[in-house]
């Protein structure tokens, strides 16, 4: 038979800490007052969330310079440059969780890239020009392609679309270059002549200040340009960089 609890007895005792620890029952745990914040406390709370994507160098304010290369939406770049920068574009991109493919008319420029990265699905793959297949991009495997197709790379098989970016690579300004600018949304130049910067200049609207500039940019800086920002990007290679690629350089 059982009986019910008067509920207008005593409380039911309850084991101390000593004896639940004793029994096997319980931690003791930290002694001090709980980490919570009011709502108003939590209106004040920041956090420092910076820009996500590929760092390709630092602005001349020393700042990181950050290139979001994987998007949910076309993205295309040009570089008017060094096949350097490029690669380092490709490495950096990589370690981000990205595939690079490659179309290229001098593959052996990259096979040291190759081998270090691994090929297939989760390193770099080169590829002939015209000869890129469809590389199935997601947002879980996003692509990056590079056209180092040369002066005048033909219209590629293989176009941006969603978390497949494409970056072109001119090692001058070509007369295919006005309209790869007119496409991109992002674009880089590096050194390049004094009669390239005037013609830049008209085609982007380039400063005075910014085409007198291009001629006499160091190894290694590019000025990236947007429809509405530009900046000056040193791109400063690691040790493993060097190892691989050497110094920058804009020739080849």
């Amino acid at each position: 038979m059982t009986t019910t609890p008067d509920p207008s007895g005593p409380a039911p005792s309850h084991p101390s800490l000593g004896e639940r620890l004793r029994t096997g029952f319980g931690l003791l745990g930290p002694r001090h007052r709980r980490h919570t914040l009011t709502a108003e406390q939590a209106d004040a709370l920041t956090l420092p969330i910076g820009d996500d994507g590929v760092v390709v160098g630092v602005n001349s304010e020393g700042q990181p310079a950050v290139l979001g290369v994987n998007r949910p939406t076309a993205y295309d770049m040009v570089l008017i440059g060094g096949l350097w920068t490029a690669q380092v574009m490709a490495l950096r991109s990589a370690a981000t969780g990205a595939r690079v493919a490659v179309e290229t008319g001098r593959p052996q420029a990259w096979m040291q890239m190759v081998h270090a990265m691994g090929g297939g699905q989760n390193g770099l793959s080169v590829y002939d020009v015209g000869r890129v297949p469809p590389q199935g991009a997601s947002a879980g495997t996003p692509v990056l392609v590079v056209r180092d197709c040369g002066m005048r790379p033909p219209r590629g098989r293989v176009v941006s679309g969603p978390w497949q970016s494409v970056l072109t690579l001119l090692p001058y300004l070509s007369p295919v270059a006005p309209r790869l600018l007119r496409q991109a949304r992002l674009a880089g130049i590096q050194r390049v002549s004094p009669d390239e910067a005037a013609e830049l200049g008209r085609t982007m609207g380039l400063s005075r200040t910014e085409v007198e500039s291009l001629p006499a940019l160091p190894d290694g800086v590019t000025l990236w340009c947007t429809d509405r920002d530009r900046q000056y990007v040193l791109t400063q290679p690691t040790d493993a960089e060097i190892g691989l690629l050497g110094t920058p350089r804009r020739m080849d």
